[in-house]
């Protein structure tokens, strides 16, 4: 097609008019899971999320509503093959890739809960193309975010209905030094790549995504992925850190940061911490909390050691760990203080403030600190960044 990503001709696009043609298409109809809803499945996931609900346990228990999608997934083998699927989203991305749009990254869902699933409940699930957006210009490229529509059903009834939102694009042109170049007169063209009505969009990803909290479930390929490692060959000039991702629920946990202060969430209700923060409790979902300040104390709970992927703000190897604080909560951040080939499970830790740049300051973990190292529990050690020093907290649950 003539004029890559969304080719024009007399000033539209005609790409987007033939990818509009897939809104409302089948993509699914009348899949089924894999398993019926199982305890099995629903205590791992408690225990992978660190959420000690009563509901999900016991004769009465029901499964955690964001489930959802779990219950629709293929496993490893996909779902190739399996009845109901239909040639829809393969046709859609064949046009897409045969237009330029070769890359893809996930940017938001969204989920309505309808009712409660028990184990035994059979699921049953109908999917379509709801919404193909304009062409739109990220930090990562140009292309089209894709909504896709799920409708869950238990025993013939509605559940809920899960919605997936992907960017499909061709990625940017970047000079040697990472910076975004030309692409096809993109730039304004689509603002910040922000389609109307979705959430968190690729530019947030692009930007911003190194900081984005995970749990101690997240694999280690997720871990790899948020803490992208750098550049191999020779020196380049280094990208700025990106910046954490601060909205209404964890900008108390920032605003602590700022002030050399690693500050954990405590329910007011039932008193149990919990790292991520978050808008309510895990354990009796009350509202209300206030927060308890990390003594700065911990202990290497387990770790990964980046080489891969690339990503210019680093210098890989280094030693990403999962830190398991004193008072029980887990983070995730940099481990410093002893090369990344000498990091060890058990190996106790101490935090410190490092400052990246003239606005960005991070909490790290020293290794081999311990309960004599340096820092107090009200004002840990500060020191400057040090090459490779990944420096990006986040969290897990206890």
């Amino acid at each position: 097609m003539d004029g890559g990503v969304g080719g024009h001709g007399g000033g539209g696009d005609e790409l987007l008019v033939r990818l509009r043609e897939f809104e409302g298409r089948a993509a699914t109809v009348g899949g089924a899971g894999r398993d019926p809803v199982n305890a099995p499945m629903i205590r791992h996931w408690c225990e992978a999320m660190g959420d000690t609900h009563p509901a999900y346990r016991g004769p009465d228990a029901v499964a955690p509503p964001t489930m959802l999608q779990a219950w629709t997934m293929g496993g490893l083998a996909g779902h190739t093959g399996r009845p109901g699927r239909s040639d829809t989203n393969d046709e859609l991305f064949a046009l897409l890739d045969g237009a330029g749009c070769t890359s893809v990254v996930a940017t938001d869902c969204e989920q309505e809960y309808l009712c409660p699933l028990r184990p035994g409940d059979e699921i049953t699930f109908d999917s379509m193309i709801e919404s193909v957006s304009e062409r739109k210009t990220t930090k990562l490229g140009t292309g089209y975010f894709i909504t896709t529509r799920m409708d869950v059903r238990a025993g013939g009834e509605l559940a809920g209905t899960h919605r997936f939102r992907i960017l499909k694009y061709a990625p940017a042109h970047r000079s040697p030094r990472g910076d975004e170049g030309s692409d096809d007169g993109a730039r304004g063209s689509g603002g910040a790549g922000r389609p109307a009505g979705t959430g968190d969009t690729a530019e947030a990803t692009s930007t911003t995504g190194p900081a984005v909290p995970v749990g101690p479930a997240e694999t280690v390929g997720a871990m790899g992925s948020a803490v992208a490692g750098g550049t191999a060959g020779a020196p380049q000039p280094r990208s700025s850190r990106p910046r954490p991702v601060v909205n209404r629920d964890n900008a108390g946990f920032w605003e602590g940061v700022g002030r050399q202060r690693l500050l954990i969430q405590r329910c007011t209700g039932c008193g149990t911490l919990r790292f991520p923060w978050l808008p309510g409790c895990n354990a009796c979902g009350g509202p209300e909390w206030d927060t308890v300040e990390a003594s700065g104390e911990g202990t290497v709970y387990s770790y990964v050691v980046m080489h891969h992927p690339p990503f210019p703000a680093f210098d890989p190897p280094y030693a990403v760990g999962l830190i398991e604080l004193a008072e029980g909560v887990r983070m995730v951040s940099n481990v410093v203080g002893v090369p990344h080939d000498r990091v060890r499970v058990g190996m106790p830790v101490r935090l410190e403030f490092r400052q990246y740049d003239e606005e960005l300051l991070l909490p790290v973990f020293r290794a081999g600190a311990g309960r004599e190292g340096g820092g107090t529990a009200g004002g840990p050690a500060t020191s400057s960044a040090a090459p490779g020093d990944v420096g990006v907290p986040s969290g897990g649950r206890s």
